[in-house]
């Protein structure tokens, strides 16, 4: 199909397909115009003022084909046409929740184009939906705030760029090591300015979390043409964090993307000098050599099938993972030689460290170092007095401790050479060789409640393992990380799985962190979980439960009521399965208890029979609050018949009520499921009429018998 006069005007096209709803209500930050473009042959929409503004595009569709377009500069010319997703493996891990919600969509680029007041598209091969994402992000002061960690480069923080932290869905997950990083391009415009690039990292974020379903920002740092490096996905820069980046490749690694597109035109100097200090620094953290190379187990991406496993450098493209053509061919020529200059960066460093053996035998410490040098090893106890250590010199580090008459107990060894990062971990454990204290599969259900007293998400449930025995506290954050209150005083607890309610008493909308400090044997581990309190919504119900849109007058319409304590955008939909089936509203809405109305009417054919989930979505400053109820539609009546050779007897076909007339008397039966029912008569019985109806007020046809 090709549909190379679909232009839509930002304005005139929002009447005519559709605003679903702004994705952001903050005042000068980004927000999203989200528009169903008419397919199959509709009339082209035409380009008319006034237009509204946008400066980032993002597409999904449907099918197997593929979707290009182009954009009107304002005041300017057409662009030249682009692919909406070349680098269409820039996405979560298979199976992961972040991937689930995108699950049917071919998701494209988020496509900086400058400010743009049209867009037109061309279609190739099957598409059956298109969904265009415009995003308005404005030009803010430029970010002047940076961070430096341990020798870090300079740092845009997330509060540096104005992240909004109220969107992002989920706490961050962690990978267990850092292995290797994976060099992006991020596609859109070259020619972007100092002062809009922060800007265009909003976009991203934007666009990435209210588009794509993601948890956050896709990629864990972003570098602009002018070498200022962003902080991305949350989580913190020196952490393991697990991104969205790389589909099957996104755990163990750290994903970079160079604002841009670089598949002729080469990056700035500026960006791979920073590009180079970022990677030097973040791999030093993690002991990886830049010229290295790692085996890593496929997750599973359009090249390389899950359990593959695939030899990497350490600083590879995103090419090397996926079948994309990323991070542009100008970029991925240039990645040896950054590696050669990441290696000389912040000399001298410690390589692959490695202990192997356990206590009450020989321990083994062994490591490669960037020359020769004269390096040391200790081990301490609990205490943190030294009980063992050892120096040399030379270009490796290979050491064999007796431990065998060491005490039960938690050790920390550090492997350490003049001016490097030293290397460092623990050996043993709790005395009784108890597993290593660890926390994990911690997650709050659900990750927003609305303390409103409603009886719907009121509380969350936060869910945690310990790996130990150990003693847990559960302390309240606010979003600048200030300690609000302590949920769960310290408590001793066995190894195994907890929880903890959080009700959000006392405290105001707003998002919060729940971090959970398991100590034992000297050692304290964390683990953080976010909520998000918003008493926006509430009092949310659906009626009647079973409803009949067939136009006889009885439960035609569904009502979905609820109560907004605060002005708010708000989408209620309606789903099946999980699938989008329609959006009877989408608007802004003032306070108060609010009704929204449907006939069970749907873009393309009608309503079958079944279970629905309506969805009410309400978002104000503070975030979004989600509700869902069930209901059924049931269009068809019920069948009603007699039994042969039992005058008193009927079967009906469905749970319902059962209105009788005998010998001119009026019977009312309820019935609680489908089956025989006999008629409570004594006696001889004259004329019989029976009538079924069912939840949704259908009737069957009157059964007569004389």
């Amino acid at each position: 199909m090709k549909l190379p006069l679909a232009c839509l005007a930002a304005a005139s096209a929002l009447a005519a397909v559709g605003l679903l709803a702004p994705a952001a209500l903050a005042a000068g930050g980004p927000t999203m115009t989200v528009v169903d473009v008419p397919l199959h042959g509709e009339r082209a929409l035409a380009a008319a003022a006034p237009v509204r503004r946008f400066e980032l595009v993002g597409l999904h569709w449907r099918g197997r084909g593929t979707v290009s377009f182009r954009t009107h500069r304002l005041g300017g010319a057409w662009s030249a046409w682009r692919v909406a997703a070349p680098e269409a493996e820039d996405l979560p891990d298979a199976g992961s929740v972040e991937a689930r919600r995108g699950r049917g969509w071919r998701l494209g680029n988020p496509w900086w184009v400058g400010a743009s007041d049209r867009i037109e598209y061309r279609l190739r091969g099957e598409v059956t939906r298109l969904r265009a994402y415009l995003v308005r992000s404005p030009v803010e002061q430029p970010a002047t705030r940076t961070l430096a960690v341990a020798g870090s480069p300079p740092i845009v923080p997330r509060a540096g760029w104005s992240a909004d932290e109220s969107i992002r869905r989920s706490p961050p997950q962690y990978a267990d090591a850092l292995r290797f990083a994976v060099v992006h391009h991020t596609a859109g415009a070259n020619d972007y300015t100092r002062a809009e690039a922060p800007a265009v990292v909003r976009g991203i974020e934007l666009y990435h979390v209210k588009a794509n379903g993601w948890n956050d920002i896709g990629y864990n740092f972003l570098v602009d043409r002018f070498g200022t490096v962003y902080e991305g996905r949350y989580g913190g820069v020196d952490r393991n964090v697990v991104g969205a980046h790389a589909l099957g490749f996104n755990t163990g690694s750290v994903g970079v993307a160079v604002l841009g597109t670089y598949t002729s035109a080469a990056p700035s100097d500026a960006a791979l000098a920073s590009l180079a200090k970022l990677l030097a620094w973040r791999l030093d953290l993690a002991h990886v050599d830049p010229l290295g190379g790692v085996s890593v187990i496929s997750g599973g991406s359009e090249r390389f099938p899950a359990g593959i496993p695939v030899l990497l450098r350490t600083i590879s493209g995103h090419r090397d993972t996926g079948l994309t053509e990323c991070p542009g061919d100008a970029l991925y020529a240039r990645l040896n030689a950054l590696a050669v200059r990441a290696q000389g960066i912040g000399l001298p460093k410690i390589y692959e460290p490695a202990v192997s053996g356990a206590l009450g035998g020989t321990v083994r410490f062994q490591a490669r170092l960037s020359a020769a040098l004269p390096w040391s090893v200790s081990v301490a106890d609990a205490s943190g007095t030294v009980v063992a250590g050892w120096e040399g010199t030379g270009p490796t580090v290979d050491w064999t401790w007796d431990a065998s008459l060491a005490t039960p107990g938690t050790y920390r060894w550090e492997i350490s050479v003049d001016g490097a990062t030293p290397a460092s971990g623990t050996i043993g454990g709790v005395a009784g060789g108890a597993q290593q204290l660890a926390i994990r599969g911690a997650a709050a259900d659900p990750e927003t409640i609305s303390p409103n007293g409603d009886g719907d998400a009121d509380a969350a449930t936060v869910t945690y393992t310990t790996s130990a025995a150990a003693s847990v506290t559960v302390t309240v954050l606010d979003a600048n990380g200030q300690e609000l209150q302590v949920l769960q005083p310290a408590t001793s607890l066995p190894a195994g799985t907890h929880t903890v309610s959080f009700a959000g008493e006392g405290l105001p909308d707003g998002r919060y962190t729940l971090r959970i400090d398991a100590s034992a044997g000297g050692r304290t581990v964390s683990r953080a979980v976010d909520v998000l309190v918003t008493r926006a919504l509430g009092g949310v119900a659906v009626s009647p439960a079973v409803f009949s849109p067939n136009g006889d007058g009885r439960a035609d319409r569904l009502t979905v009521r609820f109560t907004l304590a605060s002005p708010a955008l708000v989408r209620v939909r309606v789903l099946r399965d999980g699938a989008w089936v329609a959006t009877p509203f989408a608007g802004e809405l003032q306070p108060g208890i609010r009704l929204v109305r449907w006939d069970g009417s749907k873009r393309l054919g009608r309503l079958l029979d079944g279970v629905y989930t309506a969805v009410v979505e309400a978002t104000d400053e503070v975030g979004t609050s989600v509700v869902s109820l069930p209901f059924v539609s049931d269009t068809r009546a019920p069948a009603v018949a007699f039994v042969p050779g039992h005058p008193l007897q009927v079967r009906v076909s469905e749970p319902g009520t059962l209105s009788i007339r005998v010998s001119g008397r009026a019977l009312r039966l309820l019935v609680q499921g489908p089956g025989v029912v006999r008629i409570p008569w004594r006696g001889r019985a004259g004329r019989v009429r029976v009538v079924a109806w069912d939840a949704a007020g259908n009737a069957s046809r009157p059964l007569l018998r004389a």
